[in-house]
């Protein structure tokens, strides 16, 4: 996999109207079709695999023990999409297959992604690329999102209330009163497109109901003055996805699966959504 920087995919209108919107809608396919395929092939397989107690909405940070998908999550073509809005010095903070089974895929709260890290990251600046494996619709459940609320209200930090885990994806949602739902925008994808979203942006999405799978990939990045806590360092990891180390921290080697972080994440219940 390379670290070269390439052509960036972005022009200066797209990169002002995530700025601004805290989101962005990417049309042309992420990946060549047949690296794309094989992802989705790889994934299926991965599924297929997952085990009948675990609900598919969680696979969380499958590349800790994976390292195969780095392949993907590394690929120019994807680090292509976020250097025009991190600059040239990136890292791979983290991953997650959300897939929302036919029928009875469960609800994703509205949340902002930065509450779930803000002890983890620091600075707080991530950009989120959303690959949709599957068609990801209005009738499927697709993601939603609450333009410009990255750079309004509390930022990122908004205050939560417990929800019916029976229901959701998470165990709590923004407080109702710190929101408008009446703003939301549904990001509706082909496979092979995707959405890049600020970290501190409110966002959900509703359940499935309907007879088709809604699965997407996660992929989250930051620019490389961007330091994990070393507090925990013990259960998660980050790599290089271009340029230089800028902070001199820690990087995970990509062609290396980590079964002792993966064995922490599960004793303490770490999730990194």
């Amino acid at each position: 996999m390379s670290l070269t920087t390439t052509s960036p995919r972005l022009s200066q209108e797209q990169v002002a109207q995530y700025n601004e919107a805290g989101y962005l809608i990417v049309r042309e396919p992420v990946l060549p079709d047949n690296r794309f395929q094989s992802l989705k092939a790889y994934f299926d397989q991965k599924l297929a695999a997952w085990p009948a107690d675990e609900r598919p909405e969680a696979m969380d940070t499958p590349h800790f023990d994976d390292p195969k998908l780095l392949e993907w999550a590394l690929a120019p073509e994807v680090v292509d999409l976020v250097e025009p809005i991190l600059g040239p010095d990136i890292i791979l903070f983290s991953t997650h297959f959300i897939c929302k089974p036919t029928g009875d895929g469960r609800r994703v709260p509205w949340h902002e992604d930065s509450a779930y890290w803000k002890t983890r990251l620091s600075p707080m600046e991530v950009c989120t690329v959303w690959l949709a494996l599957d068609p990801s619709t209005t009738e499927n459940g697709c993601m939603h999102v609450i333009p410009k609320t990255h750079s309004s209200g509390k930022k990122g930090f908004s205050d939560y209330d417990p929800v019916d885990m029976t229901k959701n994806v998470f165990a709590k949602e923004i407080t109702p009163t710190q929101r408008r739902d009446e703003l939301a925008v549904p990001i509706e994808l082909k496979p092979n497109q995707c959405s890049l979203h600020d970290a501190r942006l409110m966002h959900g999405s509703p359940p499935n109901h309907s007879d088709q799978r809604r699965c997407g990939w996660t992929l989250r990045f930051c620019p490389a003055n961007v330091e994990l806590n070393p507090a925990a360092r013990n259960v998660h990891v980050v790599y290089q996805a271009r340029g230089n180390n800028l902070n001199g921290q820690p990087l995970a080697d990509p062609t290396q699966a980590y079964p002792e972080i993966v064995a922490a994440r599960r004793a303490q219940n770490v999730k990194s959504h």
